[in-house]
């Protein structure tokens, strides 16, 4: 069964715009554990534009799932990483100019790199995920350096209709079957809402979804915990 991984940094932004105290990311954690989150996803950036260290090493210590601490593969989030140790890290690309994370990890690029950095995550027994596009060279550039999950983005799925976004869950289910075939656990995410989320939570295998914005936007509607459980149910559906 497909699992739901709630991404709070979108709480941390409002918090960030004002630059107090409230809301804290941290007790609204707690909500969408109660709504029924299998995970809870953080992206420590770089900037610090919204999630700060005080949050994610708050939330190890309160959650009562699982911390997925999103970053960029950079000396100093391996340090924080290492001794925060969250059940699993997914690596991010990450550039100061975009509002979200625009696309996949050009493992090829990195190859030696990321070896390394992956290495010294899995010695602090840390699972490793990498966000990347559907692209099956992509995802087996994931095995040789020796990822334990790839996380899918979807982005392209979510702003595509019609045959075009038909075309793209395709690749998306073609890449599923690839990387389970390679011994890789597959996340997906990004622009993922209440309206798009079945097609993808139906794809044999798939691990579990990270959804962050749908389900913040409509807690401000109905709240934290209902809009988590609302997502919930329409993955349990399929």
């Amino acid at each position: 069964m497909t699992t739901l991984g709630v991404n709070i940094d979108h709480i941390a932004n409002v918090r960030q715009a004002r630059k107090t105290v409230e809301p804290d990311p941290v007790q609204f954690a707690f909500l969408a554990e109660l709504g029924g989150a299998d995970s809870i996803t953080v992206h420590l950036r770089e900037d610090r534009r919204h999630i700060q260290d005080r949050d994610v090493f708050l939330l190890k210590e309160t959650i009562k799932t699982k911390l997925n601490l999103e970053m960029a593969a950079t000396e100093e989030m391996l340090g924080i990483a290492r001794k925060l140790r969250p059940q699993y890290v997914t690596l991010v690309p990450e550039k100061r100019e975009e509002v979200t994370t625009e696309g996949g990890l050009d493992l090829k690029s990195n190859l030696k790199y990321l070896k390394n950095f992956v290495e010294n995550l899995k010695d602090s027994n840390i699972e490793v995920s990498a966000f990347i596009d559907p692209i099956c060279e992509q995802i087996g550039y994931a095995k040789e350096i020796g990822f334990d999950f790839i996380e899918l983005h979807t982005g392209k799925y979510a702003e595509l209709s019609g045959h075009d976004q038909y075309k793209e869950l395709q690749k998306i289910i073609e890449s599923t079957y690839t990387a389970n075939d390679l011994g890789l656990v597959v996340n997906a995410g990004h622009g993922l809402n209440y309206n798009n989320v079945k097609e993808i939570a139906s794809i044999n295998n798939m691990n579990e979804l990270n959804i962050g914005h749908s389900i913040v936007a409509r807690a401000l509607a109905v709240g934290l915990e209902r809009s988590v459980r609302e997502m919930k149910s329409l993955i349990n559906l399929t």
